[in-house]
């Protein structure tokens, strides 16, 4: 009889890893401000979601393994009570409008299911955060963890785009040490590893990253695949870094299966179109109530299918027949992953890991039918006539301790994956920027060292805005052109800040009104420490 080591060592394995993040928006000095619903829409259809169906499955039984990571930023917007409350009040508003929706609709046979079962939806998200999690994501996250069911992987103080950082180290290394300290002081243990922001990799990272304490980082599939010397077994086990780092490469035809715009599952016919929402679609008046500002955006109340790629002529949502396709596809996706595997092991002659890498996001608020497809995926997955297993990280490391040693190439993912999305001519003007706030920063820790009392705060807050300014999202999004002018006003708000923080310190004239406002507004890491910079 084979022994249960030697069972598992017949299979190949599968590492399904989220990675979740949002920018840091937080806007007191408003009632509404739109681009806070950001936060509250994930949080409505992708984190809660998740937990619960993680929570559902342990107390099944079921012996899933998945990885995810948390943000920093992401992170601290959960653990911020004006966002909270806000959130509960966007929660109750969609619960007072679902209630409309069913009156509107009670005679129409096309809808009035539909608007049903979105306030039953609604009225579960609000029991969920408020009764069961008690308003605290965090502890639910941290409750998966300790199942040892769920691994939470790192990821860098504001989900910088590290590369193009490089120039100024010091501001790469406090980058990743505050990471670090952040998820400890979260989690009370220090992180594996850590997901690079957009994969972001190049060579000179590797000492810092290494410096840092990290285990483990996962990179695009050509990050591995581009090395000298070249193996396809790179891209089907895990490689090691000169300083000894374990890389994970992301597997191109799973990702590809889940995530493409054109062949992906989510673009299926039977599932919910994302962009026909009742916040554009019903009559000005009756919805501006719902809308933060009066202005048209998504309320999550949608009614249509895909059916097309055309935005006219939807057919109705059939919820049943989506969860259908859902339960399809993930079996679809397990059959496709075992065909896979067996392949790889007869050519490579290796037990071969399938690294399956997505943003989080895309389970729940852009693909609606996500979570459940991800349910059954666990589900089915996890049982033993599967030819692999799932498994996190850390239990790969452990299993397979002995590595190939290479050094991966400059890669990212997104577009042409070398760094084509996060400096492009729409948003290079961006880094000459933050190269000379990094210095800045650098020089102003360094002088002032021994700093208390008001010039500390001042020095504190200069570092988070430095830090705010340096996330990968600003320039995502002028690059893509989504929220492009509002991606330019945040990096310019943050680098502003920074440049009156640091002429009011040099001066010895700083404005405490000023630096007030700014430790209000702009309040991540509370406990920072800006000599972190000093080197």
């Amino acid at each position: 009889m084979q022994s249960a080591l030697s069972t598992h060592i017949d299979k190949g394995y599968l590492m399904i890893m989220l990675h979740a993040h949002l920018p840091y928006i937080r806007y007191p000095e408003h009632e509404n401000f739109l681009e806070e619903n950001w936060l509250y829409e994930s949080m409505t259809e992708t984190y809660i979601p998740l937990i619960n169906i993680f929570e559902d499955l342990l107390d099944d039984g079921v012996d899933f393994r998945i990885s995810l990571s948390l943000s920093p930023p992401l992170i601290e917007m959960f653990n911020d009570d004006l966002l909270m409350n806000r959130y509960q009040r966007y929660l109750h508003k969609l619960i007072e409008l679902s209630e409309k929706e069913i009156r509107r609709n009670r005679k129409d046979i096309r809808f009035r299911d539909l608007a049903k079962m979105y306030h039953r939806r609604f009225l579960k998200i609000r029991h969920l955060f408020e009764n069961v999690y008690r308003r605290d994501l965090i502890a639910a996250f941290r409750g998966l963890m300790e199942s040892g069911r769920v691994e939470i992987a790192a990821s860098s103080a504001t989900h910088a785009y590290l590369p193009a950082l490089m120039s100024e180290p010091t501001s790469v290394k406090a980058q990743l040490q505050l990471a670090v300290a952040h998820f400890k002081k979260i989690f009370a243990t220090r992180p594996s590893g850590i997901w690079l922001p957009e994969c972001g990799f190049s060579s000179e990272m590797d000492r810092l990253l290494k410096g840092a304490g990290l285990g483990y980082f996962f990179l695009e599939s050509h990050g591995v695949l581009n090395t000298i010397p070249k193996s396809r077994k790179n891209m089907y086990t895990s490689v090691k870094t000169p300083s000894g780092i374990t890389v994970f490469a992301r597997d191109s035809s799973s990702s590809r299966q889940v995530w493409s715009a054109q062949e992906g599952y989510p673009g299926d016919p039977a599932y919910r179109d994302f962009y026909r929402d009742i916040g554009f679609d019903l009559d000005y008046d009756y919805i501006k109530p719902y809308l933060p500002g009066g202005i048209r955006t998504f309320t999550g109340i949608k009614y249509f299918r895909i059916t097309n790629s055309s935005s006219d002529r939807k057919k109705p949502y059939n919820r049943e027949k989506a969860l259908q396709k859902a339960e399809f596809h993930a079996v679809n996706f397990i059959k496709s992953r075992e065909r896979q595997i067996r392949s790889l092991k007869k050519r490579l002659k290796i037990s071969p890991l399938i690294t399956a890498a997505f943003d989080a996001e895309l389970f729940g608020h852009w693909w609606f039918e996500g979570p459940e497809w991800l349910n059954h995926l666990l589900r089915k997955g996890s049982g033993k006539g599967t030819a692999f297993r799932l498994i996190t990280p850390s239990e790969f490391i452990a299993e397979n301790p002995v590595t190939e040693i290479l050094n991966p190439s400059l890669s990212s993912w997104g577009m042409n994956g070398y760094s084509a999305t996060w400096i492009d001519p729409s948003n290079s003007w961006v880094y000459k920027h933050m190269h000379r706030a990094a210095k800045r920063m650098e020089e102003l820790s360094r002088k002032n060292i021994k700093a208390r009392g008001l010039a500390k705060r001042a020095l504190n807050q200069a570092a988070r805005e430095l830090l705010l300014a340096q996330a990968s999202d600003w320039a995502f999004m002028m690059q893509k052109e989504k929220a492009s002018a509002f991606a330019k006003k945040k990096f310019s708000e943050h680098i502003t800040n920074f440049s009156t923080l640091y002429k009011e310190i040099t001066s010895g004239r700083i404005s405490r009104k000023h630096l007030a406002f700014l430790e209000d507004k702009d309040n991540i890491f509370a406990d920072i420490d800006f000599t972190i910079y000093a080197g």
